[in-house]
């Protein structure tokens, strides 16, 4: 199986510790998104887990312990924008901090394991298509030679982003202005030895030169490992999504970083809750199991094997 970690919160920024934790013990307790009293329990052995995909914007609690994921084959999505604090409040500096962080697990990893997410991208009276363009062009430069795919998506509104992102005054979503900035990003990025996909993005922008993208790409997998996979494409997910099928273990409502435009935040007490009760020694990411809840044991194979079975999760 593929395992992501994770679409539903950063895990690398905030739960690192706990991540390893349930490395070494074998498994993690995941609860269903539709039924949190059952929790799935999902093996984490090499044997089973054929690729991991971290999903960060801020790796460095993980870098000095990249030795620990050895034996497992991994990519980071590392998201990486020009915003400032009033977009995105708990992050380090982009400049000092995180762009020679990508570099340092560039270093480690390669080029191929590591990609460059400018996203989401919109429009504000500061953050104005020109902006864009250079702060996309002093980022790109100085990850030459780090890696070799970019993704790109133009902001999509969820439950609880128009709220908070109201305070910015975004400007209303001009379909013109996207394709003619992801024109520019296409050509600043190719100068910089990379190629630009898009993330489950409407907006067609093939005449840009830029493909629809998968972000748990089991072709990238199959590549990294050099051999075939069985995978499947992601279901559950919005029609131009290329993702593989994969097994999410984080939860909702659990990341603190208060990321503007977070589709994964909703309800802010829920947030402190969920942070106040996570236990790096629980098998659960939020609080223990109790009483109440139902340990659910899926079957999970390895994609590499002939026979497959990866039960409904």
């Amino acid at each position: 199986m593929l395992l992501s970690v994770s679409r539903r919160t950063d895990i690398p920024a905030w739960y690192a510790d706990w991540f390893f934790r349930r490395l070494a013990q074998g498994f993690v307790l995941v609860p269903s998104p539709r039924a949190p009293h059952q929790l799935h329990h999902i093996p984490l052995n090499p044997d089973v887990v054929d690729g991991i995909v971290f999903w960060t914007k801020n790796p460095l609690p993980m870098l000095p312990r990249l030795n620990e994921l050895e034996r497992y084959l991994t990519v980071f999505q590392f998201t990486l924008t020009g915003y400032g604090p009033e977009a995105e409040p708990s992050l380090p500096d982009k400049d000092t901090v995180l762009i020679p962080a990508f570099g340092q697990l560039s270093r480690k990893l390669g080029p191929r394991r590591v990609i460059w997410r400018y996203d989401p991208i919109f429009f504000t009276r500061e953050y104005s298509e020109n902006w864009h363009l250079t702060r996309f062009e002093q980022i790109a430069r100085r990850l030459q030679g780090y890696t070799e795919t970019c993704v790109i998506s133009f902001l999509d509104e969820y439950r609880g982003t128009r709220a908070r992102m109201r305070p910015l005054v975004p400007a209303a979503f001009d379909p013109q202005i996207a394709a003619r900035l992801a024109r520019g990003i296409a050509e600043i990025a190719a100068n910089c030895g990379m190629r630009v996909q898009s993330c489950a993005e409407a907006l067609d922008l093939r005449t840009a030169g830029i493909a629809h993208g998968s972000c748990v790409d089991g072709a990238l997998f199959e590549s990294l490992l050099g051999q075939p996979l069985h995978w499947s494409p992601a279901k559950g997910q919005r029609p131009e999504c290329g993702c593989a099928a994969s097994v999410d273990i984080g939860i909702y409502n659990t990341c603190p970083g208060g990321c503007r435009y977070c589709y994964a935040n909703f309800s802010p007490g829920q947030i402190a809750a969920n942070h106040a009760a996570h236990d790096p020694c629980s098998p659960l990411l939020v609080g223990w199991p109790g009483p109440q809840d139902r340990i659910l044991h899926p079957t999970f194979s390895s994609l590499r094997v002939d026979q497959l079975r990866m039960d409904g999760f």
